[in-house]
């Protein structure tokens, strides 16, 4: 692997594949040619080093989490890296969501990133706890610490860090009822997202407002 991707000659079973996907190609499709494919790192690797964000997003669908070493994952970063904004954000959840969150040891690489150098495994660290209350599980015995490291942090934070961490704590509001108005106490002081334009049907992210939406959708199902 170089610095911005892996270099190696391609497979025909790689090119067969790449074949399949084009500027149509989408989300469900990609979907579809990774439960054919199952898992396969090899694969994976080689979709991988196309530097190509499609390919790139099958190649983490197929990866063997077990072989995510903390080195693999810091060349892995340094290749998202190279993506545009929205790009590098969708690949970093997605490996988080679809590999990183899945295995015991992964999970225990990303708990000891609340420092890293990388802004990107910044980010998983909080998004990872956020999400872990999203997706329903039992609010985890630490808020009060992550809420407290949360006030003291955001601000001096780069976007892409800002952004799951303003996550955890609405998911933190909405789930825990005793930190709910500290949680928009921490929106309304720092006025993240406050003036930020969201789509019809669409849960804006400042705290207040975030809250305030996902708790009432608690309440009326």
């Amino acid at each position: 692997m170089t610095e911005h991707k892996i270099d190696m000659k391609l497979s025909s079973q790689a090119e067969n594949i790449l074949a399949q996907i084009n500027t149509e190609t989408r989300l469900g499709d990609l979907r579809k040619i990774a439960s054919e494919i199952k898992k396969d790192h090899g694969l994976a690797l080689e979709l991988w080093s196309t530097g190509q964000f499609l390919h790139r997003q099958l190649a983490i669908l197929i990866m063997d989490k077990k072989q995510l070493s903390q080195e693999l994952i810091d060349k892995l970063d340094k290749d998202i890296k190279q993506h545009s904004e929205d790009e590098r954000l969708q690949l970093i959840d997605w490996l988080m969501a679809n590999q990183l969150s899945k295995d015991k040891k992964t999970i225990s690489l990303m708990e000891t990133w609340e420092n890293s150098q990388s802004s990107l495994q910044r980010r998983i660290f909080w998004y990872y706890h956020g999400r872990l209350r999203w997706v329903g599980q039992t609010p985890p015995p630490n808020s009060e610490e992550l809420l407290s490291k949360i006030e003291t942090r955001i601000e001096k934070e780069v976007p892409e860090v800002q952004w799951a961490m303003n996550f955890t704590t609405a998911q933190i509001g909405i789930f825990e009822e005793k930190y709910r108005s500290r949680c928009i106490a921490l929106g309304e002081r720092t006025g993240l997202y406050k003036d930020e334009i969201v789509a019809k049907n669409c849960t804006p992210n400042y705290l207040p407002k975030y809250i305030a939406i996902q708790v009432d959708k608690l309440k009326n199902k």
